[in-house]
């Protein structure tokens, strides 16, 4: 893969503070946090990326031009690569820093099979940040992609030389995630990183829309900028990349009797009483159980006082129409064998969301029964890298909504100019 440094636009910081000016990527932010995001700062990054009123791709253009010639916005003298580590500790209370740079890379359509991506794309969001990108003609956010380097070879070369430096952007954003960025301008640390990832496939991990537009623009236009697309990149053999689950909610009236009937066709069910004294320990157990083989879901009813392990019944799978790759995944096997045939979803309503939610956390997906918000909330295992690696690698994706990497990357770190 051709990586090359960023012509980057950034923050002034002696006008103003980043942890007022960065936001989440714009698919998750939320009307709320729009409007605290617009309060905190008249700089915000969401000026740009999420912008509101009639005239939005205008107005967001508007802005642009308007920080460029306050010098809010200033062009970076040398060209450069961003590295970033990310601070954070998770429910059950581990550390974790997440390790990776902001650079360019070379846009590539998905036949090449230099870049994999690993789920379905929607046409308005492309068509919205289309519009976006023809107006501002920059990236404004990354792409997060993972590649694999057993060596660990930029981890060990050339992170050294600068985490002990004083960090160019030192940012903690509202989930208490800490963001430390460098900046790596040397030619010869950036011929490391280049050398590095010159052989190497990339897997998009978020931001499929944001590649898929890249992609189009760089068709549209004559800039040879265009042709390249801003990126974060992490090494899937860092033990502190996480992907966390997406757990299915059926908010459909359904009664429990019927949903543990259907789960039976095809799970063997453990039951582990689940009272306020001991949700905790049963939480912790059936975690402990995800890291077993076999497929293993987590089951929890509206009514009932007991939490249920769930495991694939030899031979299941069979009645799935699918690629083998896609069937050992445990959302596959759910959606397919107990939403779809047993629940009787569509796939259009999966998709929509209408009548089941998608939550990633997962005292949301447990408040939702106790809440009496739902009938059921099925509790999903933590995605395996090299699952999704097999499943794009054979040219498949995954099912909606099934891996979430966690932290989001912040927007406002660096704008990269297309032409």
């Amino acid at each position: 893969m051709e990586i090359k440094p960023v012509n980057a636009i950034i923050y002034n910081q002696e006008i103003v503070d980043m942890n007022d000016v960065t936001a989440p990527p714009y698919d998750v932010i939320t009307n709320e946090q729009s409007d605290e995001l617009y309060e905190k700062s008249p700089y915000n990054i969401v000026r740009l990326i999420l912008t509101k009123g009639e005239n939005r791709y205008a107005d967001a253009k508007k802005y642009y031009d308007e920080w460029l010639s306050k010098k809010v916005l200033i062009k970076k003298e040398k060209p450069c690569i961003f590295y970033m580590v990310q601070k954070y500790v998770t429910d059950s209370g581990r550390k974790v820093e997440r390790k990776g740079f902001i650079a360019k890379n070379k846009i590539e359509e998905f036949e090449t099979k230099k870049i994999l991506p690993h789920e379905y794309t929607m046409g308005a969001p492309k068509e919205d940040r289309l519009k976006l990108t023809r107006a501002i003609d920059a990236n404004l956010s990354q792409v997060f992609m993972v590649y694999s380097d057993s060596s660990m070879r930029i981890e060990n070369e050339v992170a050294p030389k600068y985490i002990n430096q004083t960090p160019f952007m030192d940012i903690t954003d509202e989930k208490n995630v800490n963001h430390k960025v460098w900046i790596i301008d040397d030619l010869a640390d950036i011929q490391i990183i280049q050398d590095t990832l010159k052989d190497k496939t990339l897997l998009i991990a978020d931001g499929h829309h944001r590649y898929e537009t890249a992609l189009n623009y760089s068709k549209e236009s004559e800039n040879e900028e265009a042709k390249f697309v801003m990126s974060y990149f992490t090494n899937s053999k860092d033990d502190n990349l996480i992907i966390f689950p997406t757990h299915r909610i059926i908010t459909k009236d359904i009664s429990s009797e019927y949903i543990m009937q259907a789960v039976k066709k095809y799970y063997n069910v453990i039951e582990m009483p689940f009272t306020i004294q001991n949700k905790k320990e049963v939480k912790a157990k059936f975690l402990e159980s995800l890291n077993g083989c076999g497929i293993i879901t987590g089951l929890y009813l509206k009514g009932k006082n007991s939490f249920y392990v769930l495991t694939l019944k030899e031979g299941a799978e069979d009645e799935i129409q699918m690629p083998d790759v896609l069937k050992k995944l445990d959302l596959v096997c759910l959606q397919e064998l107990i939403i779809t045939k047993e629940l009787k979803y569509t796939k259009e309503e999966q998709m929509a969301q209408e009548g089941i939610k998608y939550i990633k956390q997962e005292f949301e997906a447990f408040d939702a029964i106790d809440n009496n918000k739902a009938s059921a909330s099925f509790i999903m295992a933590y995605p395996k890298m090299q699952d999704i690696l097999d499943v794009s690698g054979a040219g498949y994706r995954m099912p909606q909504k099934s891996t979430y990497f966690y932290p989001k990357l912040l927007s406002g770190i660096a704008i990269n100019p297309l032409s």
